[in-house]
């Protein structure tokens, strides 16, 4: 699973579908080329620049797509899972593309007002700005907060144990489990942002460091996740440079909940399976987000959420 964002592309977040083995789109990132060109989540990516996309690998088809501001890519692309609609072509013009990790929103549509906050990846400074982010909704009066880290294929694991070291005051993030079947474990025992209530969404593009972060909120009955079944990406390898200039990915470890799930095999699966059509990036936590809804309900309901997910 792929971000296009270098510093000029298209603006996607590209992989590989394990049945049609085709390159599908997870999302076009917000104001983008790709997103302002109409591609949607779930369209599959057939030919860039005339290459049929099934003869390169993901990492050279995000290549492809990248280069310098104002040249031009074309994409052969099939709407969807629909094959009886004819594949079109688009030409799109590279631009730059920022992405600023985290999104923050207050939503006063319900008698609570609600924190919503959006995680795009775990980068350097996600920590941060998620620290940054929820102090500024918590002064605007924000009682419950929704975690968005649908489509987030992850990034770096010191801020996916930080993160979490915001939400839990104590208890274990994750464990790593080596070859010889030992133990190692990141835990909490810091002072936490806020007690409000939490749901955290996730779906099939919920990858890697999102889903640690998601079984520690939901193991540590933290948190209710709501969507659909994670994507199942919980190995840790290293990579080892060849004479030859080639390299060579070993699996070292893999990660497990706080439950001892393995992440990598089993995925996180949510307390509140909601499944849902592709939306736009623009309806994102809006009327038509249903996953969206259905947290906005746990979250402001007079139940206790947190003795529910226990």
């Amino acid at each position: 699973m792929l971000h296009i964002h270098s510093s000029s592309g298209v603006g996607l977040q590209i992989n590989v579908n394990p049945e049609t083995k085709l390159i599908e789109v997870i999302t076009p990132l917000a104001g983008s080329p790709a997103e302002a060109a109409g591609i949607q989540p779930r369209d599959s990516i057939l030919e860039i620049d005339g290459v049929d996309t099934k003869t390169i690998s993901l990492d050279e088809a995000a290549a492809k797509m990248r280069g310098k501001i104002g040249t031009t890519v074309s994409l052969r692309v099939q709407s969807g899972q629909d094959t009886a609609v004819k594949p079109r072509t688009i030409d799109i013009v590279r631009d730059r593309i920022s992405l600023n990790p985290v999104y923050t929103a207050l939503d006063t549509n319900t008698d609570k007002k609600v924190g919503y906050v959006r995680l795009n990846q775990f980068s350097a400074n996600a920590a941060k700005e998620i620290a940054h982010g929820v102090s500024d909704l918590e002064k605007q009066g924000a009682e419950a907060y929704i975690l968005d880290l649908r489509n987030n294929p992850g990034g770096l694991l010191q801020a996916g144990v930080e993160i979490a070291r915001m939400w839990l005051d104590e208890g274990t993030i994750v464990y790593t489990v080596n070859r010889q079947g030992n133990l190692g474990s990141f835990d909490s025992n810091s002072e936490i942002l806020t007690k409000d209530p939490l749901v955290v969404l996730v779906n099939q593009g919920t990858a890697s460091a999102s889903e640690i972060l998601a079984g520690a909120l939901q193991d540590n009955q933290r948190a209710l996740l709501v969507g659909e079944k994670t994507f199942g990406k919980g190995l840790i390898q290293s990579l080892f440079e060849l004479p030859d200039g080639a390299g060579l990915a070993i699996t070292v470890a893999k990660y497990e909940t706080p439950n001892h799930t393995d992440i990598n095999k089993l995925g996180i699966m949510p307390d509140d399976v909601v499944s849902q059509k592709p939306i736009t990036y623009a309806q994102i936590a809006t009327e038509a987000d249903e996953q969206y809804q259905e947290a906005l309900k746990l979250v402001t309901g007079e139940e206790n959420i947190l003795a529910k997910a226990a």
